[in-house]
């Protein structure tokens, strides 16, 4: 101990915190989450009833096709269409909304989505299924951009995460319902998974009718004219173009092929009576039930489309994949993931061969792959744009999906 006494330090100012103490209060005040106003939780429901109506048609589509008779030559046209239109719109779509309001543009969008589904219920001709086919992507199209729309014009700095991240699982909640109970009714006819999209999608009306206030935002005062000049001095960056044509090549394109094929493929070339003992033997009788359907000689089978995405798996470790991999490097990640989906076809290929459960672990590399490599390519975007052009060039990014 020394012999001195050590001078005893001056306290704070009377009437002050002690720095740290002031600044963290101070900070603590300012990173106070504002609340989600109402319509925040309407358009985040209507969400999720889009998607289940969306997805319940989507991912049965296929299945839908050979039902009827046509190849998958012929559903991949289909399909291709049904793409292309459904991401081309929201770009005209995000412009009218700007101009009209929101809630217009929702109704709209259901004005041609619920006689488009209806449509389905009597449609067997292929350009018939084709022209209605289109139709929804129309709407799907016309409906896309304004929901997370939405979730930006009611969100703020202190809750915008938190506010996109609650969008993104209601996307997923809907995408995984909408496939499960839509094979359930269609093992009893496609008349019934038909009419279920039919009733989601009157229902998002009532709601938005009664229940969706236009919320607060900026007019964008882009017209339509000027974001397509936009769009073509994005592309007119040679290295960012060539990135949107690789992108749309080597990972759009098998992106789209496992959710256009894999149900049909799981349906037919899988043994479904199989997977339905996996399921049971883990999950019990009741959940395995829930996603299966008895066969004329009263086996037990999965459905094809109750499976074959990846929305179940992305809700429970989407944020864990994204906090293991934020440290990393994007285009490292962005290859790392893309070659997961890969081994995750190869897999399913296998599956086929009489190791049905493989297929299990083929969808999990996919959705992990996915998980780790979807995110990243809007953070490359951003670092490879100029940064006066970011905007623009995130808005370009569209043009690799369809």
């Amino acid at each position: 101990m020394s012999g001195t006494m050590e001078a005893p330090r001056p306290g704070p100012p009377p009437g002050r915190f002690p720095v740290g103490r002031h600044a963290l209060r101070e900070r603590r005040m300012k990173e106070k989450r504002s609340p989600f106003p109402p319509v925040f939780w309407v358009a985040n429901s209507i969400e999720v009833l889009e998607r289940f109506s969306y997805y319940g048609i989507y991912f049965g589509f296929g299945i839908y096709m050979e039902y009827l008779g046509y190849t998958r030559a012929q559903l991949g046209i289909v399909q291709s269409l049904f793409l292309f239109i459904s991401y081309s719109v929201p770009l005209i779509s995000g412009t009218f909304a700007d101009r009209y309001g929101f809630k217009k543009v929702l109704i709209v969008s259901y004005v041609a989505y619920l006689p488009s589904i209806l449509l389905l219920l009597a449609t067997r001709s292929y350009s018939g299924i084709v022209l209605t086919m289109l139709s929804i992507g129309l709407a799907a199209g016309i409906f896309k951009p304004l929901i997370s729309g939405t979730v930006r014009a009611t969100t703020d700095t202190t809750n915008k995460t938190l506010g996109f991240g609650i969008f993104y699982a209601m996307v997923n909640i809907g995408g995984s319902f909408g496939p499960v109970i839509a094979g359930k009714l269609r093992a009893i006819s496609w008349d019934y998974a038909f009419l279920a999209s039919a009733i989601s999608i009157g229902v998002m009306l009532l709601i938005t009718i009664f229940f969706y206030k236009e919320p607060p935002r900026e007019i964008e005062g882009a017209s339509l004219k000027e974001k397509f000049r936009e769009i073509g001095v994005a592309l007119s960056d040679v290295k960012f173009a060539v990135f949107l044509l690789l992108l749309g090549l080597c990972f759009w394109l098998p992106f789209w092929a496992f959710f256009n094929l894999c149900a049909v493929y799981v349906d037919r070339n899988v043994d479904t009576a199989k997977l339905y003992l996996a399921i049971r033997g883990v999950f019990g009788h009741g959940f395995a039930d829930f996603l299966s359907h008895e066969d004329e000689s009263g086996v037990r089978r999965i459905l094809g489309e109750t499976i074959s995405h990846t929305g179940y798996i992305i809700m429970i470790l989407q944020i864990f994949v994204s906090r293991l991999f934020e440290r990393f490097k994007p285009i490292p990640s962005f290859l790392a993931g893309f070659v997961l989906s890969a081994a995750g076809f190869v897999v399913l290929g296998l599956a086929s061969s009489g190791h049905a459960t493989l297929v299990f672990l083929g969808i999990f590399l996919f959705a992990f792959g996915e998980m780790i490599s979807s995110p990243r390519i809007q953070e490359y975007i951003t670092w490879i744009a100029p940064k006066e052009k970011a905007g623009l060039y995130m808005g370009s990014n569209f043009l690799a999906v369809g």
